[in-house]
């Protein structure tokens, strides 16, 4: 629950960098008190409006063991934050006519077709109704590392039920189904991490890595502070107790044959040179913001088609049996490989699109009003609805589109 704003709102600690144009101070004021009143350890929010950089806020520690300060260049794992700039991949392949989200996944990578999956199309896929949300077998980094190898293990796993007959959150697996279609209608065959270093992350400059190489810095990298018993005490105890039971759905979708931690490494804060396109992304909210901004406004830098962001404006098809979830047991509108607000999960207009992640990271496009935002932290707290990201985003909240040009 969040706390009423004073009247007398606190200052600014020390710490915090950047700037809020006119229009946008109350996001200031939030993120200043999210260190105040609201425990954050450090942090960064950005937001692009009509392509503008109006917010570019951020703060605190980068390291808690060190004590060393969050730096404008800091970068942080966003968990499933990454999905949304992972389905933006394969909106570029639309928009290029590579593929058609209504066509079936087999027709353009054949051995999909196994164990009754040869009528589920790119929709169902990358809307969480296919089924896929967990593997059958186990699979380790050695296998993540050999796309081959894991196109046999992706081919092959049987769906829990017909495509778009229910929804289930595919917390990791989502993204290797992701890559390898792409893989398969991309010319030059690149995984979704290569596809998105050179297509988009390049071409806009972003500091944003879907698979994170040897030559960034640790002292870049902000490590996570996680904490069980603050999880169990802040998360709805529904869905924790959902997490920690092993016949869960959502337990073999996070913990099951393949580990949520996949991204993390003792030795150097993040895994180097894997590819998690689900949840292994890492970068800057400045980054996040400025993707985000881009399919906000046309997507002209992009190469964007018009028909490609009317589909993701769009509302979520349903599946048969609606929108709650089989692994979050929630309502949830996921459509196209994001998530589309709704009651429960409110962000923006309706045409907005985006995509959390767990410990508190958001990103999302809301076209409506030309905005590209997000929020991360290291600090890691709920996974929607996070205080600290609520608060932010509620200040967005009443702005004029045209009161914010820079």
């Amino acid at each position: 629950m969040l706390l009423h704003a004073q009247e007398d709102r606190p200052a600014a600690p020390r710490g915090i960098v950047g700037f809020a144009c006119p229009g946008f101070e109350a996001v200031r004021e939030a993120f200043a008190e999210n260190f105040s009143r609201r425990k954050e350890l450090g942090a960064a929010c950005c937001i692009y409006q009509d392509g503008q950089k109006v917010v570019d806020l951020w703060g605190g520690v980068r390291d808690k063991a060190t004590g060393e300060p969050w730096e404008e260049d800091t970068m942080v794992l966003v968990h499933s934050a990454t999905k949304g700039l992972a389905a933006m991949t394969l909106a570029v392949a639309h928009s290029r006519g590579w593929l058609d989200y209504e066509e079936r996944v087999c027709r353009y990578w054949p051995e999909f077709a196994q164990e009754g999956k040869d009528r589920m199309t790119v929709r169902h896929l990358l809307a969480h109704q296919g089924g896929l949300f967990a593997f059958d077998q186990p699979v380790g980094k050695d296998v993540f590392r050999d796309l081959d190898r894991l196109a046999v293990i992706l081919a092959r796993q049987k769906p829990a039920w017909e495509p778009g007959e229910r929804q289930a959150y595919h917390a990791l697996t989502l993204g290797f189904y992701e890559s390898e279609l792409l893989r398969r209608v991309d010319p030059q065959h690149r995984s979704l991490g290569t596809f998105f270093q050179d297509e988009i992350a390049s071409p806009l400059g972003l500091d944003f890595y879907i698979r994170l190489p040897e030559d960034i810095a640790d002292s870049r990298l902000a490590p996570l502070d996680s904490n069980l018993l603050r999880a169990i005490v802040s998360n709805p105890p529904r869905l924790m107790l959902t997490a920690m039971n092993p016949r869960s759905n959502l337990y073999r979708a996070l913990t099951g044959n393949v580990a949520a931690a996949l991204p993390l490494d003792q030795g150097r804060v993040y895994a180097r040179n894997l590819e998690v396109p689900s949840g292994g992304g890492v970068g800057t909210a400045r980054a996040i913001a400025r993707a985000y901004g881009v399919f906000a406004t046309g997507g002209r830098e992009l190469g964007l088609r018009a028909e490609t962001l009317d589909a993701l404006k769009a509302p979520a098809v349903p599946p048969r049996r609606g929108f709650h979830d089989a692994c979050l047991e929630a309502e949830v509108q996921l459509s196209l490989g994001f998530m589309k607000p709704s009651a429960a999960w409110p962000f923006g207009h309706p045409e907005a699109f985006g995509s959390p992640g767990a410990g508190g990271s958001l990103g999302f496009a809301d076209p409506h009003t030309r905005i590209g935002y997000a929020y991360v932290t290291n600090r890691m707290g709920l996974h929607t609805g996070d205080p600290r990201e609520v608060a932010l985003r509620s200040a967005i909240r009443g702005v004029d589109p045209a009161s914010a040009r820079s």
